[in-house]
């Protein structure tokens, strides 16, 4: 069989999930190459982790839950037909064991992080513009601001919070969050608008 580009060097590192052709690592994957799965995580690993820190905001679950994932995408790898990308459907694998954590740990208080979260608000007009140029208190109250947001999204539900790590965060359209969470885009989009509008609204404050 051939062998499938090599995937070293800087452009390799810096391409989306998007831009990778994971089809041959897959085949080989499903074949029993456990080198070629090996490649398959290196190349999302990265991007898996940060769903599950930004969905628990703790890194010793962020990094059991990835692992577990990538082990659990293994043993299911017989039933990926193929009908998303490699990425897209890890991805749900991971969103499926973050969601069952929260829910059996709903009596922990994680403590998200502006500067973890990176939600790029300051390029984004549709998302809470809360550290752009034009908020005249930035600097003041910029402690403020992220203890504020970090309550703020935790009174999101998981499902709610989903949507906006994964679009907001990720960088996902609203397609391929629909087939990662299970439902449809048009879900997709009322979830990210009402998350949305319930922050605007807890940090209304700042956007006087």
């Amino acid at each position: 069989m051939k062998e499938p580009p090599p995937s070293s060097g800087p452009d390799a590192a810096a391409a989306t999930p998007e831009e990778l052709d994971d089809r041959p690592w897959v085949l080989r994957a499903k074949q029993g190459d456990l080198s070629a799965y090996d490649e398959l995580i290196r190349r999302h690993q990265q991007r898996i982790y940060g769903l599950c820190y930004h969905l628990t905001s703790n890194h010793e679950d962020a990094n059991d839950l990835a692992q577990d994932a990538f082990i659990k995408g293994w043993k299911a790898l017989a039933s990926f037909k193929g009908d998303s990308s490699f990425y897209t459907w890890i991805y749900r694998v991971a969103y499926n064991s973050c969601l069952n954590h929260l829910k059996t740990r709903r009596n922990r208080t994680p403590h998200l992080s502006l500067n973890d979260l990176d939600f790029q608000t300051e390029h984004d007009p549709d998302l809470v513009a809360l550290i752009s140029s034009k908020t005249p208190r930035r600097d003041i109250d910029l402690a403020e601001l992220h203890k504020s947001l970090n309550a703020a999204l935790l009174k999101l539900s998981e499902e709610h919070r989903a949507v906006v790590v994964l679009h907001d965060v990720e960088g996902l359209p609203h397609d391929e969050i629909a087939k990662i969470v299970g439902c449809n885009p048009g879900t997709v989009r009322s979830r990210l608008f009402y998350a949305r509008q319930q922050l605007q609204a807890w940090l209304s404050d700042f956007l006087k």
